[in-house]
């Protein structure tokens, strides 16, 4: 059997079309890097940028998942509980994960719109230093309610809610320097003032426990400039 001679011109035609081919694939696939790294910078921008505020946003209603949609009551609860704050997404120094910008751009493709307004729940030293706490990024949605769109870090620990509870108002600042005090007087030695502990006795310790702690706990709040979780949740000042 004779073997069929090559066709040079033949030739020269499939490997023109191969090349194109492999051209076209590079080149659909640089456009879509492109594309990304457009998406992903202008996404960035949006984060960093003071002048991209709004308070809602075009979501599809029917695409949004019940259990990521909340108030801002119920965000301004959690903020006061743990002492967090809920701020402009412009004022977090924090590193922002890769995983965000992915799901952000998955919602505006889903939802065929470019997101903005994003705002984060995280602890107040995340707002100007990096710490391992867990941020949650939102999305306005309109009406008072925010979309979440992603959580990273670590979970915050167990007791901070406890921690925090004398930090919350005035008045439970109060209870706790009366709390420490009762437990300070216990605490204190008998017979210092008198052979016979009375009554009396106990209060005058118990008075003067209560001053010295106060004293201590007032000069902190002042020096630190702190204040109470009820004027700090959505404050962009650092000292507040």
């Amino acid at each position: 059997m004779l073997m069929k001679r090559t066709n040079i011109e033949e030739k020269l035609l499939r490997l023109k079309k191969k090349e194109k081919t492999e051209n076209d694939i590079l080149s659909q696939v640089k456009k879509i890097l492109n594309e990304n790294d457009a998406a992903d910078t202008r996404i960035l921008e949006t984060i960093q940028n003071s002048n991209n505020y709004t308070d809602s946003n075009d979501f599809e209603f029917d695409l949004l998942k019940t259990k990521n949609i909340f108030h801002i009551d119920q965000i301004k609860t959690i903020c006061i509980n743990y002492r967090l704050r809920f701020l402009d997404t412009k004022y977090f120094k924090g590193e922002l994960p890769y995983e965000a910008i992915s799901k952000i751009k998955q919602l505006e493709k889903d939802h065929n719109t470019e997101l903005k307004g994003f705002k984060i729940i995280a602890p107040s030293k995340l707002f100007k230093l990096e710490n391992a706490d867990d941020p949650l990024l939102f999305a306005p949605i309109g009406n008072g309610y925010y979309y979440l769109v992603h959580k990273w870090g670590n979970d915050l620990s167990p007791f901070r809610k406890l921690l925090m509870w004398p930090y919350k108002s005035f008045s439970n600042l109060i209870m706790t320097t009366l709390f420490v005090s009762l437990i300070a007087t216990a605490l204190f030695p008998e017979g210092i003032f008198s052979n016979k502990p009375n009554s009396a006795q106990a209060g005058m310790i118990f008075f003067f426990m209560f001053k010295a702690i106060a004293a201590m706990v007032l000069y902190y709040g002042f020096a630190a400039g702190k204040n109470f979780n009820t004027a700090i949740w959505d404050s962009k000042y650092f000292n507040a």
